[in-house]
């Protein structure tokens, strides 16, 4: 498609929105060479403060480490964050119990704050030359004059702007002046309500609970969870429909009704939560939809990366972690076309719009393994022989999670290998009650004889 289109080669680009994707790909850009300005609406978030509603900790993955290591600040970011091996598994009047994420602590993800984080990056990307404009909210865009409008809430003014990259986030401005792109969001008609369990205050062990895991209370349907923090304190969320289930948000009032809820579903919870009352109060409920679209990009004139193309639901900690490799592959990209726009952001729509799409649904399967199937005993059987089949087989079966969180696999291999597995995995245990009954030797012949090796160059 490119090839019969204009060549637009530039050295200077925008962005728009300063987040997370929008400070990175800033510092990929700079550090390539181009001049790049970013304009964010909000001020800016180092001296501010992160906004309302945004504070959900964030897994950071091998995907985000990789990008985040071509700007060299892959450490600093690690220092501000906490490990986390597996989830710690919160079944009621049960012990918990660690489900790890992968092998060993090779295979760990990561709890960051996003302030944290976000304040590293933009320092990250003003030192590699990148100009930021912060209480510079887009008004509209004149893709073909390559202008765009700005206010800072009590004047307008104009900006040149030939290539314009939409880092704005789900609510996307740039996205809005780009016009009909195929627009369709999904709601998941699941809200979140977010809470703390503060430090113990004590120095020496200032975690009330395990810190190197992600817990979560599942009770089908719906869900709890809890990050850790650097300080000892976890951001706990609470994830339930937003109205015509029981429970639901449309039913728990006020903080006390929320109390009576968590008294009843998640007690050892609530105990740590000396605060519950004023947190409940104090944190509205956020909405949760996965956003799909058409088209990323008008030409070589405009383009839209992370959120603002592809916003997808939380549960399988892959949103930052797509928009990073997003940024990365965007500046890749632009290398290999010498800067030509025009056919960069066609190949960039065309490498990962199949891939944001398939993230998108195995977030969506994972929100009902995280509430439902960890403590499924079902569920439990055939992680149980997935595990057996890794260790036995690593050069044909690797469970989908770790394709999507450790290695750099496509998405969409991932979501496709992770389909074909899971049937063999159906087919394995059928007939038995236990994984001990299967013959192995005879499951991995199977498995051989099925699926073809895994992609050699698959691990990160």
């Amino acid at each position: 498609m490119s090839a019969s289109l204009p060549r637009q080669v530039t050295k200077s680009i925008t962005v728009i929105g300063a987040g997370l994707v929008g400070a990175l790909v800033a510092t990929l850009l700079a550090q390539a060479g181009f001049e790049v300005d970013v304009f964010e609406k909000r001020p800016d978030p180092r001296r501010a403060g992160a906004g309302g509603g945004r504070s959900i900790n964030l897994a950071l993955a091998e995907r985000g480490l990789h990008a985040l290591r071509a700007t060299g600040q892959a450490d600093r970011v690690l220092a501000q964050a906490v490990m986390m091996r597996g989830r710690m598994v919160h079944t009621p009047g049960g012990q918990p119990a660690l489900q790890r994420y992968g092998v060993d602590d090779s295979e760990v993800i990561w709890s960051v704050s996003r302030g944290g984080l976000n304040g590293l990056m933009i320092d990250a990307a003003i030192d590699a030359g990148a100009r930021f404009h912060f209480g510079q909210a887009l008004v509209r865009a004149d893709f073909n004059a390559g202008r765009i409008t700005l206010s800072d809430g009590q004047a307008n003014r104009d900006v040149e702007a030939s290539v314009v990259i939409g880092a704005d986030g789900a609510g996307s401005a740039l996205r809005t002046a780009m016009g009909d792109l195929g627009e369709r969001i999904q709601p998941l008609g699941h809200g979140y309500r977010e809470l703390e369990i503060p430090s113990s205050k004590d120095p020496s062990a200032p975690f009330r609970i395990e810190p190197n895991a992600l817990h979560i209370w599942p009770r089908g349907g719906y869900m709890c969870i809890a990050l850790p923090n650097r300080d000892g304190s976890f951001t706990v969320t609470l994830f339930l429909p937003v109205d015509g289930g029981t429970p639901s948000f449309a039913q728990i009032h006020q903080a006390a009704d929320a109390r009576t809820f968590f008294a009843r579903e998640f007690p050892d919870a609530l105990d740590l939560m000396p605060d519950f009352d004023q947190d409940w109060s104090g944190h509205p409920m956020g909405t949760l939809a996965t956003l799909y679209l058409d088209r990323w990009h008008l030409g070589g004139r405009a383009l839209l990366i992370g959120d603002a193309a592809h916003a997808i639901v939380p549960f399988h900690g892959q949103g930052m972690n797509c928009g990073f490799e997003d940024a990365a592959a965007l500046a890749r990209l632009l290398g290999q076309h010498h800067g030509d726009t025009v056919a960069a952001f066609a190949a960039f729509q065309a490498e990962r719009k199949p891939n944001a799409d398939a993230i998108a649904t195995m977030a969506l399967e994972n929100y009902i393994e995280m509430r439902d199937s960890v403590a499924d005993p079902h569920y439990l059987r055939k992680r149980e022989l997935g595990s057996l089949l890794a260790e036995r087989a690593p050069s044909h079966y690797m469970p989908r999670y770790r394709m999507v969180t450790f290695t750099h696999l496509p998405y969409a291999y991932a979501l496709e290998r992770g389909l074909a597995q899971d049937t063999l995995l159906e087919q394995l245990l059928k007939g038995h009650g236990t994984v001990s009954e299967v013959n192995l030797d005879a499951a991995v012949a199977t498995l051989k004889a099925t699926l073809p090796p895994l992609p050699g160059h698959g691990l990160g």
